[in-house]
């Protein structure tokens, strides 16, 4: 009998949730419409040749425990904004990672950027609150969610006007990603059930990738690590934990928003 992972826990712990949601999410849905500014147009490296910067507010990890348990989202994300970061992304689970809905609405309310929920989505609530909370754009992970699934709360999403996120580990998922129609794509170097960070992972599945835009997740702690993400073709980083734990936030982000996707300036 194989262990029970992260994944499997935290996912099996959403699924419990969303069992208990009574809400009807088609009735939800006739009246959600994102209107806040795009994510997919923020992280379009076209605009300027720069890998652009994700900074995210996150408070604990379940591998790590806490990174910083007085984080501020406001204020942390004033820092991202006045750094240069083109978008945020803010972890609003609440029993894993000590996040919530609260963390996210304060962001929306101090920034003028776009807002990536970014949590365990297993229902068409789930991504229907997002749209609540004053997020920009959903994180659906293709590891946690059948083939179907991945469909369907894609296509719920995209109803709402929401963009749509889809994180992906190795090639095959990428190309579930690409045939759902997603116009962004995540590879998140970081392996779900073990928690182990591998590097090399985004250049190895960027190959699979074509005519999406393309972030690397997880390992990114220094400005070789975006500069060489921008020479493997990926179009945006995510980062967390590092800018978190910066003394300076804001002059880190800075430093990362400064990497062309072709060369180092």
């Amino acid at each position: 009998m194989m262990a029970t992972t992260y994944l499997d826990s935290i996912v099996a712990a959403h699924r419990e949730r969303a069992r208990t949601d009574t809400r009807e999410w088609r009735a939800r849905a006739d009246t959600l419409h994102c209107d806040g500014p795009s994510f997919l147009d923020a992280l379009s490296s076209s605009n300027d040749g720069y890998v652009k910067v994700i900074a995210e507010v996150k408070r604990r990890s379940p591998s790590k425990g806490w990174i910083d348990e007085h984080l501020d989202p406001a204020s942390l994300a004033r820092a991202y904004q006045d750094g240069g970061a083109s978008a945020v992304s803010v972890l609003t689970d609440v029993e894993f990672f000590a996040g919530s809905a609260r963390d996210l609405e304060e962001v929306r309310a101090a920034i003028d950027l776009p807002v990536l929920r970014k949590d365990f989505v297993v229902s068409e609530n789930d991504v229907l609150d997002a749209v609540e909370m004053g997020a920009s754009a959903v994180l659906l992970i293709a590891a946690a969610l059948e083939e179907d699934e991945l469909t369907h709360y894609f296509n719920v999403a995209t109803r709402c006007n929401l963009d749509v996120l889809v994180e992906v580990h190795d090639e095959d998922e990428a190309k579930r990603a690409v045939q759902i129609g997603a116009r962004l794509v995540g590879v998140n170097q970081r392996d779900l059930r073990s928690f182990d960070v591998d590097p090399q992972r985004a250049a190895k599945v960027s190959s699979a990738l074509h005519g999406v835009v393309k972030v690397a997740e997880s390992g990114l702690s220094t400005r070789d690590d975006v500069r060489r993400a921008g020479e493997s073709g990926f179009d945006a980083v995510l980062v967390g934990e590092t800018f978190v734990r910066a003394s300076n936030p804001r002059s880190l982000v800075r430093e990362f928003s400064c990497v062309r996707r072709d060369r180092d300036d």
